[in-house]
């Protein structure tokens, strides 16, 4: 059995089609192409904004030509985090694998984030058989690195009154409310020099760690690659020298890093001291994380003499402020119980060929000040240390209304449907709607999709029987806005 064998069979269907279209962030060619070939095949009315953005639209059932129109809503692009390196996600499909109720992708995400929101968007349109008000489908850019298709979305776009995000992970819950963002730029500076010859050079390498969404997993306590190679340098700079030659960690601004490395050298009378303090801390680090990173590889070994290094100030400074950098949840809510009010993510730490070295953050925060707040607060660290920093322009987070409309209609749907009443509940993770609201303010939503987990990470994984349920929700949500043009 394959996934365009389960039930729904449209909904499904369409994933598949997805999974085969390769849509990484910034580079949404090949499924925008895919998306206008749909509407054309279904004719279905279509059109786009300058930076790429996607609307379809769909008249009402007869008979509910007077009900508000929906808008449903979902990002094109996908995360790209694979256990094997040289993974092709610009040309690649995605290969899916059924495993009881879940299916996931063969070492890779699997980009139901958000392409089961893009695939529901999508069966909906298609479906006649549906009894629906006026439907518009929003499909967005950059939703994963920036956020760039919803700051950007031209304001005559769409004439919807209600917004459907189904871009949400969890089953049984519905969504009023979201983090706002910013992300942090960090740059060091250093000179290229030859490495010391009297040195014994070591590469040590971590891998294999959980990783994570940066919002949606940072309460978990997952280990961070980047603070732990971090930590180790740390601790041999306070009894040697230490040169650094290479260092890496991390990639996407939005997900735990998973992995870093770093070449360096101490000299050769202390390469024992290495030995022990790296067996320490294996062992240290394998107890503190044994719940959350069982699967956790560090490694170390000893390498030929680089040719150049980074200076010996930048290096000490590069260290220690990876090591004072915050990472991880900073406060939670008092508002809402369980919510991660304010978080942080040392996300990716690269060498650049122009002789730099560009450390990337992530914050959120469900009060615009608390961001800012920790943005400045991951700003000073790096300051300290000689870098230079710039703040991105960041995204408003999305102020829960208790009194809204589609809020009660999504509640009630999924009560008469199972029998029990959904949670309501807002998300530490960075939604597009508090974008929207900045130029379509009168905007009544919620967010709700089927459960995920591991989202962001090659673990990435999606509820079979809840896609089912996800459906039938939308579906219902959808009539009921319909009989209110009755």
């Amino acid at each position: 059995m394959t996934i365009k064998d389960l039930k729904p069979t449209l909904i499904w269907s369409i994933f598949d089609q997805i999974t085969k279209v390769p849509r990484p962030s910034k580079k949404e060619e090949k499924i925008r192409e895919f998306l206008l070939d749909f509407a054309s095949k279904h004719n279905i009315a279509v059109k786009t904004d300058t930076v790429g953005n996607v609307v379809m639209s769909k008249p009402a059932t007869p008979g509910y030509e007077n009900a508000p129109t929906v808008i449903l809503q979902g990002h094109m692009d996908m995360v790209c985090e694979s256990n094997d390196k040289n993974f092709d996600f610009e040309n690649n499909p995605i290969t899916t694998i059924i495993e009881g109720d879940w299916v996931h992708a063969d070492g890779t995400t699997l980009g139901a984030d958000n392409g089961i929101g893009m695939a529901a968007s999508l069966a909906v349109m298609a479906d006649d058989s549906l009894e629906h008000g006026p439907v518009e489908a929003l499909f967005t850019v950059d939703e994963e690195t920036g956020m760039t298709g919803a700051n950007n979305l031209g304001a005559d776009m769409m004439n919807g009154t209600i917004l459907l995000n189904l871009d949400s992970e969890d089953d049984g819950e519905v969504f009023i409310g979201c983090a706002g963002g910013v992300d942090t730029t960090v740059t060091f500076e250093y000179k290229r020099e030859m490495a010391p010859a009297d040195n014994h050079w070591f590469h040590i390498d971590l891998s294999n760690l959980s990783g994570g969404h940066s919002g949606g997993d940072i309460h978990e306590g997952r280990a961070n690659s980047n603070k732990l190679l971090a930590r180790f340098l740390f601790r041999l700079t306070c009894d040697e020298t230490v040169t650094l030659a290479e260092i890496s960690g991390g990639n996407l601004r939005n997900a735990i890093p998973r992995a870093a490395h770093a070449v360096f050298g101490v000299p050769s009378s202390k390469k024992e001291n290495v030995i022990v303090a790296f067996n320490e801390f294996v062992a240290a680090v394998e107890n503190e994380y044994k719940a959350t990173d069982p699967g956790m590889k560090i490694t170390i070994e000893s390498v030929d003499k680089p040719q150049y290094a980074i200076d010996s100030t930048t290096s000490l400074n590069l260290i220690r402020a990876l090591y004072a950098c915050p990472h991880g949840v900073i406060s939670m809510s008092h508002d809402l119980e369980g919510l991660v009010e304010t978080s942080t993510n040392l996300a990716a730490v690269k060498m650049q060929p122009d002789s730099t070295i560009l450390v990337t953050t992530s914050q959120r925060s469900s009060v615009e000040s608390r961001k800012w707040d920790i943005a400045r607060q991951v700003e000073s660290v790096f300051l300290l240390a000689g870098a230079k920093v710039t703040h991105g322009d960041g995204y408003p987070g999305w102020t829960p209304n208790m009194n809204s409309t589609i809020m009660k209609i999504a509640s009630d749907a999924y009560e008469e449907l199972y029998g029990v009443k959904p949670a309501i509940k807002a998300i530490h993770a960075g939604l597009e709607c508090g974008l929207f609201l900045t130029k379509y303010p009168h905007l009544d939503m919620v967010s709700f999709g089927p459960t995920l987990r591991g989202v962001h990470s090659p673990s990435e994984k999606m509820h079979i029987p809840a896609v089912e349920k996800f459906w039938n929700q939308l579906t219902l949500i959808l009539k009921k806005v319909a009989e209110l043009g009755k």
